[in-house]
């Protein structure tokens, strides 16, 4: 029956993972991990799911999808309890500290709140993807690597079946959709640095996912051509329907001056003919980019869920 789907039984004791890669010859082993290709699995899956969807779309919104929503309004009513401090620098504003230490002492009572009483046990390992994904407290900054732990977050809900395959579009939609809301509040009201960023020569100084799932809602569109996204009209009108559109929304109210100068390597994608071949594109890019950069993923956690030995099938 169904019980034999949920990934490997969760009723051993589950180790809080203390496994990081440390080491730069450690990046051939993460790219031969079951991790990678679990990761890498689980995005291509939801970059399929997604494909020539709209967020306003009807779909199916079960109630782990719901208590996830619950878990990161919680994040974002933090925000609003813990505003910005004085301080002479104008970026990395400490009280993300404060709000992080929250966080921190909470997170596994977070997680505890979204999975099923019999899974409990998972709840510690889960929590630290949780944590990872909001950005470095000592820092205070945040990039791609803290992106990927919120999709390992979510990937390892599906590894323990808490989510489910007829939760693929509410996962983009409605979760990470959610997440990069948050993200963005967090970016602004504590002008977080960008962590790992490649400037002008990086695709976005925060995200990257959205671009991916973004450009997979667009394929084969009946009007809007990748030529479009640099037309202010075409966003405004757009950008609810469409996580790649929002993205440049959020990218030109961020930043000044031309868009071709500011982000150079998206307006080169302007120029791709088809969704299709940017979508493809940007895969290649993700995996070149983010996931196989040493500072990117040298903070990437192994536990039972994602782990660091070799793929098996």
């Amino acid at each position: 029956g169904a019980s034999e789907e949920v990934a490997p039984p969760v009723q051993q004791c589950f180790m809080v993972p203390k496994k990081e890669i440390n080491m730069v010859s450690d990046m051939a082993k993460w790219k031969r991990s079951q991790a990678y290709a679990d990761y890498m699995g689980f995005i291509l899956t939801l970059n399929e799911g997604v494909r020539g969807k709209k967020l306003t779309c009807e779909y199916k919104v079960s109630e782990p999808i719901e208590k996830l929503v619950a878990l990161l309004n919680t994040l974002d009513r933090w925000i609003d309890e813990t505003p910005p401090v004085d301080q002479p620098s104008r970026f990395g504003n400490k009280a993300f500290r404060t709000w992080y230490a929250k966080l921190d002492q909470e997170a596994e009572k977070l997680v505890s709140a979204v999975i099923p009483k019999h899974l409990a046990d998972a709840a510690p390992e889960v929590a630290v993807y949780l944590k990872e994904s909001v950005g470095n407290s000592t820092r205070i900054d945040y990039g791609t690597g803290h992106e990927a732990a919120f999709a390992a977050f979510l990937c390892c809900l599906c590894k323990i079946g808490v989510l489910r395959v007829d939760d693929q579009m509410a996962i983009v939609f409605k979760v990470f959709n959610r997440y990069l809301e948050v993200m963005r509040k967090l970016q602004k009201t504590y002008r977080m640095e960008p962590a790992g960023s490649q400037g002008v020569w990086g695709l976005d100084d925060f995200q990257f996912l959205p671009f991916i799932w973004g450009s997979s809602q667009l394929i084969d569109h009946p009007s809007l051509e990748p030529r479009h996204f640099v037309d202010e009209k075409v966003v405004n009108e757009n950008h609810k329907d469409f996580m790649f559109l929002e993205c440049i929304l959020f990218i030109t109210e961020m930043k000044t001056g031309p868009f071709a100068e500011h982000s150079n390597q998206l307006w080169n994608i302007s120029a791709v003919p088809s969704w299709s071949k940017v979508n493809q594109g940007l895969i290649r890019m993700y995996k070149a980019e983010c996931l196989e950069k040493f500072p990117v993923i040298q903070h990437f956690k192994f536990g039972s869920l994602l782990p660091i030995q070799p793929v098996t099938s």
